[in-house]
């Protein structure tokens, strides 16, 4: 009889195999509640166990009551990972019910899976701890991330809440605290929270995220007049569960939410164990940068007399003493955006993030370049001075700057002797300033002599020309005069200068004379010249990046803008060539070789300049 049925089913059996591609049969057998939207194998067994399969598919709140009274007398830890899969599974259903539905209650059920979650990865009184080997390991790492994310959501999911208070959760409740010692800044400055995994990122080459536990955040600052280039930083929140199932039953579970800046922070721990944070970068740098007023600052900024955003020196990130700025200093015709890449690449080293702060310095190009050079000095030096006036912090002054192009001038008049050379080269005489009154002194060693600052110890020049622009020519020197309008500011000293230099001229033509940075740029401008035969100061280390196009020997090359020979200095530490035209700021073996300067850096700073030993490992 046995046989006849056999046959009658066609040789098919109750058990067997059938083949399907790789690709599928591995998606089958890995697949959970967050990219299936079905449960994965490790609960269907743990439900299977139980006698619960049917029941949660029909009262999913009632299986999960009893698969928590079950871990409660059984304490094997697969049961405590099922109960994080299925409160993620109910919070689904109750999110996408086409009923109205009650956000409070799909987020309880989050934020119990997340709770789970939590205990499936730490709590030691259910047997032996997970293998980080196991499917299971890491998917209860991603429900506790999106667990969280979704329990600390709003309504609609844009924002986190951050915050103590009581919660409901599955089965009983927890009281979560509120711990913002790793979050170095007053949360008043900070107006709301928002998740970086749900931000899709456009624009940088890569998008960097360091692997861990932990809602990435985008921090964003209300407090745009000290941060007016991002207001965008990275955070990440951080549950950690104090109690059991049992005090999770009876109300009398409690939580921390732990705040961290993952500018300073890579790392937790949980009991002896150390604990990688997941950590975005990329995100809060994105979202701060896409509707900047800044992107359409260069060219309108070169022209105008008007400032349409004030110079001066801005800070990336709030001040934290201890570590070391590096001030990025952009180009003609450019904006601070143009570091972006940079930022974002250099931001993802655990040991850059720790030891240093970035700032910038936002000018307008077309003013002639000492003028902005003293700008430049005299804005950092206050930044100095306003951060740390009691000259604590050593760490401030260990400074960096980085130059492209223009900027690297700038950088080059910071840390360089010139005495008297530059009115020489000018001028063609001593500088003898028992001749001016005090106040025509003054604004001569303004703008033409320069100390260098004591604050600053390297120096990066990325395609700075040196010995000039072999574009600038004669008719473009016209051309930029005719079409820059030089600000009220920049026309009075200039013509003060003048006035000094060369009194005997007549007032008609002092405006002709008015430089701007076209005509300091020039490879015939011997004031230029003169101070690329200048050294930095001594104990300043300086390195130089330049950009050759094609695959032809450096030495005859040039990047579109500045040739290698105007770029070289005989006194840089050291010289990398970079295969690029001359905007090549976001050139991956660019930041890589600044990021080698900068590690080389944190390498020699005399002993005490960081408040205590750092290291990338936790």
């Amino acid at each position: 009889m046995s046989l006849v049925l056999l046959g009658l089913t066609g040789c098919s059996t109750p058990i067997g195999v059938k083949p399907v591609d790789l690709r599928d049969g591995f998606a089958e057998q890995t697949a959970s509640v967050l990219d299936s939207g079905h449960l994965s194998t490790a609960s269907t067994v743990v439900l299977y166990r139980n006698g619960l399969t049917k029941q949660f598919r029909q009262r999913p709140e009632t299986a999960i009551a009893a698969l928590h009274a079950q871990a409660l007398r059984d304490d094997r830890r697969d049961t405590l990972f099922a109960l994080a899969e299925t409160c993620y599974a109910r919070g689904d259903q109750l999110r996408r019910s086409p009923k109205a539905w009650e956000p409070r209650r799909a987020r309880d059920f989050y934020l119990a899976s997340a709770v789970y979650a939590y205990l499936f990865l730490f709590d030691p009184g259910h047997g032996t701890p997970p293998d980080p080997f196991e499917r299971s390991f890491r998917v209860a790492c991603d429900l506790y991330t999106l667990g969280l994310t979704r329990g600390l959501a709003t309504k609609d999911g844009s924002l986190i809440h951050v915050a103590a208070g009581e919660r409901t959760l599955a089965v009983g409740h927890i009281t979560l605290g509120l711990d913002t010692n790793a979050f170095p800044f007053p949360l008043s400055e900070f107006k709301q929270f928002l998740p970086a995994v749900n931000q899709r990122v456009r624009g940088t080459s890569v998008r960097l995220r360091d692997p861990g536990l932990g809602v990435p955040l985008i921090s964003v600052t209300g407090n745009e007049k000290s941060l007016p280039i991002m207001p965008g930083l990275p955070a990440t929140v951080f549950l950690r569960v104090g109690g059991d199932l049992r005090s999770l039953a009876d109300g009398s579970a409690t939580g921390t939410l732990d705040l961290f800046a993952t500018f300073s922070e890579t790392v937790t721990r949980v009991g002896d164990r150390p604990i990688p944070l997941q950590t975005d970068v990329t995100a809060p740098l994105a979202w701060s940068l896409q509707d900047s007023p800044l992107w359409d600052l260069g060219l309108a900024q070169f022209l105008s007399g008007i400032e349409r955003f004030k110079s001066g020196t801005y800070l990336t990130q709030p001040y934290q003493p201890g570590r070391i700025p590096v001030v990025f200093v952009h180009g003609t015709m450019s904006n601070p955006l143009w570091w972006a890449e940079m930022w974002n690449t250099l931001r993802s080293d655990p040991a850059l993030r720790r030891n240093f702060q970035f700032w910038v310095y936002l000018y307008n190009t077309g003013n002639p370049l000492t003028y902005s050079a003293a700008n430049f000095r005299d804005s950092i030096s206050d930044m100095v001075r306003a951060l740390d006036p009691a000259g604590k912090d050593p760490a401030l002054r260990q400074m960096v700057i980085v130059g492209h192009s223009q900027g690297g001038l700038l950088t080059k008049l910071a840390v360089t002797d010139t005495g008297d050379a530059l009115w020489r080269a000018a001028g063609g005489a001593a500088l003898d300033t028992s001749k001016l009154t005090p106040e025509e002194a003054a604004l001569v060693r303004r703008v033409t002599v320069f100390a260098p600052l004591p604050f600053v110890h390297r120096v990066v020049f990325i395609c700075t020309p040196h010995r000039g622009s072999y574009l600038v020519k004669s008719w473009v020197q016209a051309l930029a005069r005719h079409f820059i309008h030089l600000p009220g500011e920049v026309v009075s000293v200039s013509n003060d200068l003048l006035r000094v230099w060369a009194p005997k001229r007549a007032l008609a033509r002092l405006r002709a004379e008015i430089p701007t940075s076209i005509d300091s740029m020039s490879p015939n401008n011997h004031l230029l010249l003169a101070l690329a035969d200048l050294p930095v100061a001594p104990g300043v280390a300086s390195h130089s990046i330049i950009a050759v196009r094609g695959n032809g020997p450096p030495a005859t090359g040039d990047d579109g803008v500045v040739k290698y020979t105007s770029a070289h200095v005989d006194y840089a530490q050291s010289e990398f060539i970079v295969r690029s035209w001359h905007s090549c700021q976001g050139n991956p073996f660019t930041i890589e070789e600044v990021r080698r300067i900068l590690l080389e850096h944190l390498h020699t700073l005399p002993a005490g300049t960081l408040p205590s030993p750092q290291t990338d490992t936790p």
